[in-house]
Formats: structure tokens, sequence, C-alpha cells
């Protein structure tokens, strides 16, 4: 993460993390369940302390503590990447996707593709539609390319803090 030296925020204008901050992140990433009691003695703060600690991680959008869920398990068959190219400034693209409920993932990318758009889908019909009709229907998409997931292998959130 790239710090500005100006203001002592990291690149993208959140404060820099302390080494208390990153301990309780790392806590959670290994169970989300953690009781703040526990992780207050892993890190060597009061369960109220953290229990503020992470109250500010979240308020600052720093983190998110959420179920992730097998998408096959509850009822979504079908998911794909999309690599989407747009005519002109593709940021009003990426926010009109992300307004999307199918869409999970947006990111603005240099390469081959402007964006990459993961969508998680009931069916191939439901998958058809997304792409055909909302997607491809967006007057700047120039045009999509379509990963359809076979098999899941690896799903993780536990990368850590830097």
């Amino acid at each position: 993460m790239a710090r500005d030296s100006r203001n002592g925020n990291s690149s993208n204008g959140k404060p820099p993390l302390d080494d208390v901050a990153k301990s309780i992140i790392e806590q959670l990433q290994q169970d989300g369940r953690r009781s703040y009691a526990a992780i207050g003695k892993a890190v060597g703060l009061s369960e109220a302390a953290v229990r503020q600690r992470v109250q500010k991680l979240l308020d600052q959008g720093v983190m998110q503590i959420v179920a992730v869920t097998d998408p096959l398990t509850v009822g979504f068959m079908r998911q794909a990447m999309v690599g989407v190219n747009v005519v002109g400034d593709p940021e009003p693209v990426a926010d009109a996707l992300a307004q999307m409920d199918e869409v999970d993932y947006v990111v603005i990318t240099a390469g081959s593709f402007d964006l990459l758009v993961e969508i998680v889908c009931e069916d191939d019909d439901h998958l058809l539609e997304m792409i055909n009709k909302r997607i491809r229907a967006l007057p700047e998409v120039r045009s999509t390319e379509s990963f359809v997931y076979l098999k899941l292998r690896k799903q993780t959130y536990q990368w850590g803090t830097r």
C-alpha cells in the first residue's frame, strides 16, 4: 500500500493501520466469529477496546465481516467472470455494474479488459440474461468475454495485512 507522506494517509485516502489494527484484522480473517475477548487476549487489549477498534475499522470501510457461502449450496449454480471493454471512461460503467445484485466483484483493470466483473447466477438462462440484457445493454459497453466457472478449487480471504 503506497503512502502519501503529505498527510500520513495511504494512497487510497484511508489512514494507515497500526500493528494492533493489523493483528485484529488477522484474527478475524482466521475466524470471523472470534470473540472480542479472545481477540483482546491475542493482541493485548481489553474486550471493550477491541470492540471499539473493530467498529472503527468497519466504519472506515477497511474491512467487512460477512458470511461467505458456497454459491452452489445456496441455489446459485452458475458463476462467471466477465471481461468488459467500454467506450470512454470505465468508471460510470463500473458503478452501474456494481449496482446489480448478481454482481459481486467489479474491478477497473489495465490490460485486455477495462473491467472484470464476477457474476453469480441461478442457472445458464439467468447468466445469459445478465450478459445479453443487462451488461451488454449498457450503452458504453463495447464488448464482453465470459469465463464460466466449472469448478471452484480455492477461495480464501486470509491474505493477512502488510
